[in-house]
């Protein structure tokens, strides 16, 4: 790694008053709407979200990062966003809050989407859901104005506009008695444009219609929100320069002694911090991308394999039914071979999945079982203390993670010592216990954030390396 001078570029934040404000839609638009005008976008997304940052990343042509003030010091979020906004050559950032503007994990208002764009010193968009309401949103925007004067709120998007006169009467209210601009005014939409599943938008892999919804959302955009007065206020951020940490060229391993690890990305797993992928690879790792929806057996020249979340319910029958791939997954970890697996990989590390009534064969590494269920069984913010032998973390230190599932384990044949983790704050996988580890093998409901959790990676690759060379 070596130390660069990096200057920030011109951005801005979208934000809403509370979830399920159109935010997520509107920011797909824009950000869209940016790419087809010649616009290069770097996009972010504030919080612990893979979803969003998927459908925020097809409309960029650019990978999405993501920038969390919980599970990463400050001064690391800072050097992200312009370390990544310059590896992209971005013209423009555009950062997708989360939440409401405010909402935090204390009253302080720590980790809010306020308190980052204050670190990053941008400008705020509001979204405003003006459903049955006129007068009261200006209200609402005034008292945003007070509660926080140190943020600055440059210009306000209306959503779900009932007509003509509903658009003119929240203009007027506004911008008289806030002083803030009215840049878009969006009706409301058809809901089977974005249909959702569990957690907000399907993933964009999902389904060959994604293109089509960036599109309908980016003419969305063009049609209602004046898209010149996005740029002029993302320049209105304040330029500023630090010196951040940046791989080296030519400072990683050889081709030659490059671990290779598999990552598993299909339509089943997927829920992957483009960071953990590049973190793997500045320590020296060759990544390759893997499915046992498509390869019949894992490749022979893999070190390590790494499994994030996802949705393995959806694809649960051809997951099971790929028996060929999974004996040769678990004949390599027998051997030693390093694994990762996060929440939808825990699953596949069990022995059943139950969908539906119908339960499919797993990989069986791990003597669970799991079902789905129809509400959440773990969601928000963890804190693991790491008190088990296992191969990546040392015992006796702390990880931050993040859990959002609705699968639960409805058997666990307990080994002594077979779990890594204490749950300090969370659900993990069973009476505070997570990190299931057997042979050079860890799999967990914690997903973690490598930039947040700085000995992943090193760990991994180390692993990795070891097992290539000694096997």
């Amino acid at each position: 790694m070596k130390s660069e001078r990096i200057s920030s570029i011109p951005g801005l934040f979208i934000s809403a008053l509370r979830g399920g404000s159109g935010k997520t839609i509107l920011t797909i638009g824009i950000t869209a709407a940016l790419r087809s005008l010649g616009k290069q976008v770097a996009p972010f997304k504030k919080g612990p979200d893979y979803i969003d940052a998927g459908w925020l990343s097809l409309a960029a042509g650019n990978p999405c990062y993501n920038l969390d003030t919980y599970l990463i010091d400050h001064d690391t979020v800072v050097s992200s966003y312009l370390a990544n906004s310059a590896k992209l050559g971005a013209d423009i950032a555009i950062v997708e809050g989360n939440r409401g503007l405010f909402d935090g994990i204390d009253i302080d208002g720590k980790t809010s989407t306020a308190e980052t764009a204050k670190l990053l010193e941008a400008p705020v968009v509001l979204v405003l859901d003006c459903s049955k309401s006129t007068r009261t949103m200006a209200a609402a925007v005034l008292g945003c104005l007070h509660f926080d004067p140190e943020l600055t709120i440059g210009g306000v998007i209306l959503n779900r506009i009932a007509g003509p006169r509903h658009k003119n009467n929240l203009i007027n209210n506004i911008e008289y008695h806030t002083g803030v601009p009215v840049i878009g005014a969006v009706p409301k939409l058809r809901s089977h444009d974005f249909p959702e599943r569990h957690m907000g938008l399907v993933p964009t892999p999902e389904h060959d219609w994604a293109f089509e919804s960036v599109r309908n959302a980016e003419t969305i955009i063009r049609d209602h929100v004046d898209v010149p007065r996005i740029i002029a206020l993302s320049e209105t951020a304040a330029s500023f320069e630090r010196n951040v940490r940046v791989p080296e060229a030519g400072s990683a391993a050889t081709t030659t002694d490059k671990p290779v690890i598999g990552v598993i990305r299909d339509a089943s797993f997927q829920f992957y911090y483009p960071e953990n992928i590049e973190a793997l690879e500045a320590e020296g790792a060759q990544v390759v991308m893997i499915s046992p929806l498509r390869d019949t057996e894992l490749p022979e020249e893999l070190d390590g394999v790494y499994i994030g979340g996802g949705f393995p319910e959806t694809h649960a029958r051809e997951l099971g039914e790929n028996v060929s791939f999974r004996e040769s997954l678990l004949a390599r970890i027998k051997e030693g071979m390093p694994l990762y697996a996060e929440c939808g990989g825990l699953i596949y590390m069990g022995e059943e999945l139950e969908v539906d009534g119908v339960v499919h064969p797993m990989t069986g590494l791990f003597p669970l079982s799991f079902s789905v269920s129809k509400r959440p069984q773990g969601h928000g913010y963890v804190v693991a203390e790491i008190t088990g032998e296992n191969p990546f973390y040392e015992v006796g230190t702390q990880i931050k993670g993040h859990e959002f599932r609705y699968s639960k384990i409805t058997r666990w044949d307990r080994e002594e010592n077979d779990a890594a983790f204490t749950m300090a704050r969370g659900t993990g996988m069973a009476d505070k216990a997570d990190g299931i580890t057997k042979y050079n093998a860890l799999a967990t409901y914690t997903h973690i954030h490598a930039l947040g959790t700085p000995a992943w990676a090193p760990s991994f690759v180390s692993k990795a390396l070891e097992y290539k060379n000694h096997g």
